[in-house]
């Protein structure tokens, strides 16, 4: 008799992100950008909270979906700061935006079901979609000035569509959806058995007034999915949690998939949530701004082409005129240049490069000399 494993599994790799990361960390003496972590620290009143919940023996079984008075909590928040009005009822409280991710996924899709990413995008889409069986979509957007083609979304919907994935800030672009991009997808779905997962986790770090969220359309509510995360806005990337807000029946059956998921997030991470979502992060949000104009002019200055990112803290850089695949090219800077970037490919899109500002300011500065010294030497 032959062992087996899980089919859906067979085809998923560990993150490209990530094994490129390592292969940089065991070259010696390179100056890596490409991890998306903030080198900031938890606020002190963040991690205050928790030491005073683990000093009051705050160490028992939570609330499965989180304690009431961490969901009243966001759902003030939301409302306050984004206009989104979901009562403590339809949040669910998950191990970081990557198991709310999956077990909004997981809760929606049968066999087959298809899931419409517009690329560039974080993997962890493909690879989530893959694991619940059902088949990703690219729909590249980079000929568009990465924004999303009312033509082209419509064109790739078929019956078998059953989400649609938003991200904006992006991430690896930094790049906002337009409101005429939102107002175009509306159109397409509004009237169409499709949900929309809105994937906010660098909502509060944006460089412009100009923002709009597709969460917005509430005419759509019952069909709307929104994704947040406590790791970016407030440095808490280890600390392993966010959220999901979606429509009382589908949050019904998200609370399921998480039960038996993971059964609850940590008891004593509750309260440091609950003062996080009370910290102004305007100060972090003017140094990533700093150094995103930083490291932009230096780009620009080598001759380089990359949209100048509206948020989020990364650039997606043009390379396609070296005539070397993302993979070679990042390959070669990382051995001869000794700074790593993660390949546009990684992304789903060629011929592109991702660099992260969210190093302090001698590591960027550092490296940007040496991706032009490398870039001068081709």
């Amino acid at each position: 008799m032959e062992l087996t494993l899980n089919s859906a599994l067979m085809g998923v790799e560990i993150s490209g992100i990530r094994r490129f990361t390592a292969l940089a960390r065991s070259t010696p003496g390179a100056c890596l950008l490409t991890m998306g972590e903030p080198d900031l620290n938890t606020p002190e009143a963040v991690k205050d909270a928790a030491k005073t919940a683990l000093n009051n023996n705050d160490t028992h079984y939570p609330e499965g979906t989180g304690n009431l008075y961490l969901r009243e909590a966001i759902s003030r928040f939301e409302a306050e700061k984004n206009g989104l009005r979901y009562s403590p009822d339809e949040i669910v409280l998950t191990i970081g935006a990557t198991e709310g991710l999956f077990a909004s996924l997981f809760s929606i899709l049968n066999p087959g079901d298809e899931v419409i990413i517009p690329t560039p995008a974080f993997t962890l889409y493909e690879s989530i979609v893959h694991l619940c069986r059902g088949v990703p979509v690219a729909l590249p957007t980079e000929k568009n000035h990465f924004q999303i083609s009312k033509g082209a979304l419509a064109a790739a919907i078929t019956p078998k569509t059953k989400a649609v994935v938003l991200t904006s800030p992006n991430n690896p672009t930094g790049c906002i959806y337009t409101k005429e991009t939102l107002e175009g997808i509306h159109e397409v779905l509004q009237d169409k058995p499709v949900f929309v997962l809105c994937d906010e986790v660098y909502r509060q770090l944006i460089f412009t007034s100009e923002y709009s969220s597709f969460s917005s359309y509430q005419d759509m509510r019952d069909r709307l999915i929104v994704i947040q995360s406590f790791s970016k806005p407030y440095a808490m990337t280890g600390w392993r949690v966010g959220y999901v807000m979606a429509d009382d029946p589908v949050c019904d059956r998200i609370k399921v998939a998480h039960q038996y998921t993971v059964v609850s997030a940590p008891s004593f991470i509750q309260p440091a949530c609950a003062e996080a979502l009370c910290y102004d992060n305007s100060a972090d949000v003017e140094t990533f701004r700093r150094r995103k104009e930083y490291v932009y002019s230096r780009l620009l200055g080598m001759g380089l082409e990359v949209p100048e990112p509206e948020g989020a803290f990364y650039m997606f850089i043009n390379i396609e005129k070296f005539g070397m695949d993302s993979v070679t090219f990042c390959t070669r800077l990382l051995k001869e240049g000794l700074v790593a970037l993660v390949p546009g490919i990684y992304f789903g899109t060629e011929g592109y490069m991702r660099i992260s500002y969210c190093y302090n300011d001698d590591t960027l500065r550092e490296g940007l000399d040496r991706i032009e010294a490398f870039v001068k030497s081709l």
